[in-house]
């Protein structure tokens, strides 16, 4: 009798949560990162989950332009039947600007649905940058338009909550954290070739990133300059800049001993809404050089695990004096834990 009524209260507390999702992987970048632990987290303690997203759609291709980009295509009909044939708890979706996610909120808009979302990125300046001629006040009015039925949105930093109520978002707006796993991203110092300062950048290789601020970085002496990504723009800036080390793709392990092996993190977007790769760094001890804007703001602190400033050069000269102790230990409060539980509490039942 006690064995049943617990495995009854474990169904009732077990939660069905139905993800809706653009990017995933083999996609690799701060919201597959973000959107991968989150699901391992909500199976780990005992809830379910599935995740559809462009791999899942009978009709799925590669973005033009930017191949490792899918775009999956799914008709109303069918968004419908997957929101009604199971009783989930709650529905989420995570890129509301994307075509999944613009196609399931409007089905959960027709069925009277309730539905979360959360904003990862600044998408107006994303395609402006791509697209000079698309308006960036035209974009902002188009995500408005596109979260407009979300009761609840959450965001990544307390500067972008307060962005997006600038500009005009009237729902209930949430902070929800990042994480880094501490078993990959270790303060374990990896011995580099040479003598010279080394200058490294983790990320997409594309325009909005801003990143030719990072290869035409001097710093007043010679430095080793690696960039470690892929992205649209990655043969081009090859041979445009050839002083630099573009090495491609890196994950796990071999990721993290870019950064162990790294003087300084340079983060020059100026566009990101986060950017976990932060987090990263941070864990292994190597500090951040970036402009102060949001994400950044959020995360660096001046002269403990990076330094801000309007002048990059600035920015780098000061973090190769940072304590790496002073780095990693700042980072121990972001946690994929964490993350997991604020977005639990912030769901809305259906």
């Amino acid at each position: 009798m006690v064995v049943g009524k617990l495995l009854i209260g474990l169904i009732k507390f077990m939660k069905k949560i139905l993800l809706i999702s653009d990017a995933w992987l083999p996609q690799v970048n701060g919201v597959v990162t973000t959107l991968t632990n989150l699901t391992f987290h909500v199976k780990k303690n005992g809830h379910k989950v599935y995740v559809f997203h462009p791999l899942r759609c009978r009709i799925n291709f590669p973005m033009p332009f930017y191949n490792e980009i899918r775009i999956g295509l799914v008709t109303s009909a069918r968004a419908k039947k997957l929101l009604t044939t199971i009783s989930w708890d709650h529905v989420h979706i995570a890129t509301a600007e994307g075509v999944l996610g613009s196609t399931f909120a409007r089905a959960c808009r027709s069925l009277n649905l309730p539905f979360s979302t959360s904003c990862h990125t600044k998408f107006p300046e994303f395609i402006h940058a791509k697209f000079p001629l698309f308006s960036v006040k035209f974009g902002w009015k188009m995500m408005r338009h596109l979260y407009r039925d979300s009761t609840n949105i959450l965001t990544t930093t307390p500067s972008m909550k307060q962005e997006l109520i600038n500009k005009g978002f009237k729902q209930q707006i949430h902070t929800w954290t990042r994480g880094v796993d501490r078993e990959i991203f270790t303060g374990k110092r990896v011995n580099k070739i040479g003598t010279l300062p080394i200058l490294l950048y983790v990320g997409r290789v594309s325009a909005e990133k801003n990143l030719e601020e990072f290869f035409n970085l001097d710093i007043g002496r010679k430095v080793r300059k690696i960039c470690v990504g892929d992205g649209p723009f990655l043969q081009k800036y090859k041979q445009t800049f050839p002083h630099v080390e573009f090495v491609g793709v890196k994950k796990g392990k071999e990721l993290a001993s870019y950064y162990q092996m790294a003087d300084v993190f340079v983060f020059p977007s100026k566009t990101d809404t986060f950017g976990v790769v932060m987090l990263e760094s941070m864990a292994c001890g190597t500090p951040i050089a970036a402009f102060p804007v949001t994400g950044p703001i959020d995360v660096v602190e001046n002269n403990v695990n990076g330094y801000l400033s309007n002048d990059l050069k600035l920015a780098t000269l000061m973090c190769l004096d940072i304590d790496r102790k002073l780095v990693r230990g700042s980072s121990l409060k972001w946690t994929w834990e964490t993350c997991y539980r604020q977005f639990m509490d912030i769901l809305l039942p259906i």
